[in-house]
C-alpha cells in the first residue's frame, strides 16, 4: 500500500482551522470589503442551513444553533474592522458577543439598534446573481431584513466582498495546501496499484468504492463523487463489450476525485495504464500525448497575470498553444480551495472554449488557486491511429511569484502490472 503523509488528528485540525481563520478575519476581510465600498457587512443564516460565506466564518469546533448574524463594520481611518457575532453561537474571541439571550426575537430588536450605532453608508449582504457561493440569503432572512434595517436603499450586493473573501487565500493557506495535496494525490496512487487492481477481476465501480473507502479510512470527506472509467480501444470494445465494467490489461485508467481537508478542497485528474504481459511502460503514443499535455500546462501557467479576467486567460491560453501546435488544446479551469468550483475567474468551460458571460468576467488576483484542468487530442498509433484524448487536471496557485503546481504534476503513467 502506498504510505499516505500523516493526517492531522481532529483535534489538531481544529487548532489549524482556527489558526487560519483567525488571519484571514484580520487580512483578508478588510481587503474584501474595502475593494467592495461595502463600510457593513451582513452575514446572516440559519441552523443547518449555512450560507457558503457563513461555513467559512467558523471554526471546526462549532455549533451554530438558530439564527446566525455575523456583522462586519469598518470604522475607516485605518481602524480594525468590528466583528460581532449577533447569536448564540460560541466562536471564542474571533468575534465580539454582545448577547447572551436565547429568543431569537431579540436578535432582531438588536440587529437596527447596531446599525444606527455604527450608521454604515453602504450595507453588503450576500444577494449575489453570478457567483453561488456569494448568492446565500435566503428569501425569507432577506424579507425579515428589510422589515427592521434603518434605510433600506442602503443595502447592496456583497458580491464582490464575497469573491475577493472565498478566492482569495492566506500565505499560510498556500503552504497548506501543499500538504492537502500530498495526502490527495496518495490517495490515487494506493489506487493505481496491484494491491488495489486485480486485471481481469477488479472493476472500475471496485476502484471508485476503494478510493471513496481510503477517504472515509483517513477521516475525510470527497470533495465530490468519486468518478473512474476505463479508456480502451475500439478492437478491446468489440472484444469485450462496450459495457463492460473489468479492468484488462491494454487498458488506461482516468480518474477526477478530490478530498476535503482543513477547510480546502482538492481536485486532481490522473491516468494508469494496465500493462500487457512482457510491458513496462504505456504505449509509446499515449506517453507523446501525455507530454503534449505538459506543454499545454506551461502554456496555461505562463499566461497567469494579475487583472486578467478568465475570458482573456482562456483567450490567450488557447491561442498560443495553437500557434505553438499544441494538438486539439481544451482549457476548463476553475478556482479552488475554500470551495470547489467558486468563485474566482472561470477559464472556459468543457462545452464552452471562446467566453463564459458572468463568472469568466472575474479577474485574476494573487493568492488565487486553480485546477489546471485541460485536455490534448491526437492519433494513437498503438490503436490504429484511433483519436485519444486525454484529459489532466493538477492544482495550481498564483502569487507574486507566477503560477506553480501545488505538489509535484503526474509525470508519468501509473503502471499496474499484468
Amino acid at each position: 500500500m502506498v504510505p499516505t503523509p500523516k493526517v492531522l488528528p481532529l483535534r489538531r485540525r481544529d487548532e489549524v482551522i482556527t489558526r487560519i481563520l483567525r488571519k484571514r478575519l484580520d487580512t483578508i476581510l478588510p481587503l474584501a470589503m474595502r475593494e467592495a465600498g461595502i463600510d457593513m457587512w451582513l452575514i446572516l443564516c440559519q441552523e443547518d442551513d449555512y450560507e457558503p460565506v457563513f461555513k467559512t466564518m467558523m471554526p471546526l469546533d462549532t455549533w451554530a444553533p438558530i439564527l446566525q448574524m455575523l456583522i462586519f463594520f469598518d470604522p475607516g481611518h485605518g481602524k480594525p474592522i468590528e466583528r460581532i457575532n449577533l447569536s448564540m453561537t460560541h466562536f471564542g474571541d474571533l468575534y465580539d458577543k454582545p448577547w447572551n439571550g436565547q429568543r431569537f426575537e431579540e436578535q432582531w430588536e438588536l440587529l437596527p439598534k447596531i446599525i444606527r450605532e455604527r450608521n454604515p453608508k453602504r450595507i453588503g449582504i450576500n444577494i449575489g446573481r453570478v457567483q453561488w457561493a456569494a448568492g446565500g440569503l435566503t428569501h425569507n432572512l432577506h424579507e425579515q431584513l428589510i422589515e427592521v434595517v434603518p434605510d433600506v436603499a442602503r443595502l447592496v450586493s456583497a458580491e464582490p466582498a464575497a469573491t475577493r473573501w472565498l478566492a482569495t487565500l492566506t500565505d499560510d493557506e498556500v503552504l497548506l495546501f501543499e500538504h492537502v495535496v500530498d495526502v490527495a494525490k496518495s490517495i490515487i496512487a494506493s489506487c493505481y496499484r496491484r494491491e488495489t487492481i486485480v486485471p481481469g477481476v477488479t472493476t472500475i465501480q471496485d476502484v471508485m468504492w476503494a478510493y471513496w473507502q481510503r477517504v472515509a479510512d483517513l477521516g475525510l470527506e470527497v470533495a465530490f463523487k468519486p468518478f473512474f472509467r476505463i479508456v480502451r480501444s475500439e478492437a478491446a470494445r468489440r472484444e469485450f463489450g462496450n459495457d463492460d465494467q473489468t479492468i484488462r490489461p491494454g487498458d488506461f485508467l482516468h480518474c477526477d476525485v478530490g478530498i476535503r481537508y482543513l477547510g480546502l478542497n482538492s481536485d486532481h485528474q490522473q491516468w494508469a495504464y494496465v500493462c500487457r504481459p512482457g510491458e513496462d511502460q504505456a504505449p509509446a503514443g499515449a506517453r507523446s500525448i501525455l507530454a503534449e499535455a505538459h506543454r499545454l500546462q506551461e502554456i496555461f501557467m505562463a499566461e497567469f497575470e494579475q487583472g486578467r479576467s478568465g475570458n482573456e486567460l482562456l483567450a490567450r491560453i488557447l491561442t498560443r498553444a495553437r500557434t505553438e501546435g499544441v494538438p486539439n488544446p481544451k482549457v476548463y479551469s476553475h478556482s479552488l480551495g475554500l470551495y470547489l468550483h467558486e468563485p474566482g475567474p472561470l477559464i472556459g468551460l468543457p462545452w464552452e472554449q471562446e467566453r463564459c458571460e458572468g463568472r469568466g468576467d472575474v479577474r485574476l488576483e494573487y493568492n488565487n488557486a486553480f485546477t489546471m484542468e485541460l485536455s490534448v487530442q491526437d492519433v494513437l498509433p498503438e490503436w490504429k491511429n484511433e483519436e485519444f484524448r486525454l484529459s489532466i487536471e493538477e492544482d495550481v496557485v498564483f502569487t507574486p511569484d507566477g503560477c506553480r503546481p501545488i505538489g509535484l504534476r503526474q509525470t508519468a503513467f501509473h503502471l499496474i502490472g499484468a
